[in-house]
């Protein structure tokens, strides 16, 4: 398991100077649980960082009402890094999970920096990367493994500070935001966490997982054994 510090996280351990150049161009906004955060075209003027709390991006099928969450952005956590990269708005939608804190900064800043700056450049592109991996494995998770499957391994990769878009996402989150995040409903998703328990693989206090038996739990999915 790798250190938290070793992650690539953009805005972090800059040289002196940019780090104030940054800051100069910073700006707080912050929005409570429930609130929908932005009007359609600022995430094509801004480039947000979350200091605090969480904020989710999904996809609807307004047919059926069928909700897929993409991101739990929380703390160091950057969005809308698609805009950034190809100028045309990003068509998902947001919701406040919880309480949430953000660091706004000009998107034209942004790419300015990333065509200036090789210290920024290098991090930012690297969590970009991340980023593009994080998709591609929940994808491929959807398609070749059963619910369950992908359940236990979402609780494993809570604990792991490595892993930067699953590490601290599930505390406080409801069933029915977990069962959203893994393309399923909240009635499999209560099922299988009452199965876990009665094997006390885990246990779970106010919304809060705890890992009782981890070799065991990593037992039940071959892909993390």
């Amino acid at each position: 398991m790798q250190d938290t510090d070793t992650i690539p996280l953009p805005f972090e351990t800059l040289d002196q100077s940019l780090q104030i150049e940054i800051n100069k161009k910073a700006k707080e906004l912050n929005f409570k649980k429930s609130e929908t955060p932005f009007m359609s075209d600022e995430t094509t003027k801004n480039i947000y960082l979350v200091q605090k709390g969480k904020i989710k991006t999904y996809q609807l099928n307004i047919n059926n009402g069928r909700e897929q969450t993409l991101y739990i952005y929380r703390e160091n956590h950057i969005f809308d890094t698609t805009t950034l990269l190809d100028g045309e708005e990003h068509n998902v939608c947001y919701e406040v999970l919880e309480d949430t804190e953000l660091l706004v900064f000009p998107i034209d800043f942004i790419r300015e920096l990333l065509h200036n700056s090789p210290e920024f450049s290098q991090k930012f592109y690297l969590y970009i990367a991340k980023q593009m991996r994080y998709l591609e494995e929940t994808l491929t998770d959807i398609s070749l493994y059963s619910t369950s499957e992908r359940l236990v391994k979402l609780i494993v990769q809570d604990f792991q500070p490595s892993n930067i878009f699953r590490f601290n996402i599930l505390k406080g989150l409801s069933n029915t935001e977990s069962a959203k995040l893994l393309g399923t409903i909240r009635n499999v998703v209560e099922r299988h966490l009452k199965d876990l328990k009665n094997e006390k693989l885990i246990d779970i206090t106010n919304r809060k997982i705890q890992i009782i038996e981890t070799n065991r739990l990593l037992d039940k999915i071959k892909l993390l054994s």
